[in-house]
């Protein structure tokens, strides 16, 4: 059976990663403007507090993860009152890589961090944000921990094939936060909808076969549940009706063929369940703004 959870990773194809070890010493904070781009840290050894715009604070300690989908304001401090400085996130991922230190320069620091952040290939990045809460924290977790420093090793070397293996890394690093992440703690999304077992397998379904003509008696019946029960329950769980979850799967499937393996549109229009092109061209329209044509004109150019 299909898994969705893949399926959805598969088609974000991060395509920068960019990695840093961050150390603090003394009296030190930082206060971080909104970045927008996914980024992960594990911290080392030591430890510090972490505060996200809108939520409470967190002590991390060593052997601590932290998976920010969308990395919104944040501040990091140590455990001595200090005024932090504020730091445009956009001009520090453009320094490069390399260690930051905050606080005092020399001696031993109170605490050693690897993280970076990565950038989606994908126009569908979104989807990420919809799996996740805003802020993912797993403490000991010795996979994860082994992921970034993997990561951390990779991205400081220039290898053949370096870049696959940096993509790769990162979906694997996804796949393990979101498998470690409790579903109750996660919006409205798919990672909510697979952890209910009725709806999962509806979900299943749709992944497995996006081009049958699939109608909400059949989806509910895959799902054991009547026609309102499924609706309401797929609704609630999922954060979208069952058909409109259908079409922005289709869609985002379209997208991905006509931006990777360059099919026509008729063929594309087969794969993901429409009659015939002109049905798929109307609705893709509708969906994302622009006709499928100039959409794949637009991502050779790219």
């Amino acid at each position: 059976m299909i898994d969705p959870l893949s399926e959805v990773i598969g088609l974000l194809r991060p395509r920068t990663v960019l990695t840093k070890a961050i150390s603090g010493a003394g009296a030190w904070g930082v206060r971080y403007a909104d970045f927008g781009h996914p980024s992960f840290a594990v911290v080392i050894d030591g430890a510090c507090r972490l505060t996200l715009d809108g939520e409470s604070e967190l002590r991390l300690r060593a052997g601590d993860f932290v998976l920010l989908p969308t990395t919104p304001g944040f501040t990091m401090t140590g455990f001595e009152p200090v005024a932090p400085q504020p730091i445009d996130p956009h001009a520090a991922a453009a320094a490069g890589p390399g260690e930051i230190r905050h606080g005092r320069q020399s001696g031993p620091p109170d605490l050693r961090i690897l993280g970076g952040y990565f950038v989606f290939d994908g126009e569908d990045a979104g989807l990420l944000a919809s799996l996740l809460p805003a802020l993912v924290h797993v403490r000991g977790a010795p996979r994860l921990s082994a992921l970034v420093e993997l990561l951390i090793d990779e991205a400081a070397q220039e290898r053949p094939g370096r870049e696959l293996v940096l993509g790769r890394l990162v979906e694997v690093l996804l796949v393990e936060a979101l498998r470690l992440s409790p579903a109750s703690d996660a919006p409205a999304g798919l990672l909510r909808g697979l952890s209910d077992a009725r709806l999962a397998q509806a979900l299943r379904r749709m992944h497995a076969e996006p081009a049958r003509p699939w109608t909400m008696r059949q989806l509910a019946r895959e799902a054991a549940l009547s026609r309102s029960a499924f609706f309401d329950r797929f609704n609630r769980q999922v954060g979208a009706p069952p058909m409109e979850y259908l079409l922005s799967w289709r869609m985002a499937l379209a997208k991905d063929l006509l931006r990777r393996q360059r099919l026509d549109i008729a063929q594309v229009a087969e794969r993901v369940g429409y009659g015939s092109a002109s049905t798929f061209s109307t609705a893709f329209s509708r969906h994302v703004g622009q006709p499928p044509g100039r959409y794949a004109r637009q991502a050779v150019m790219l």
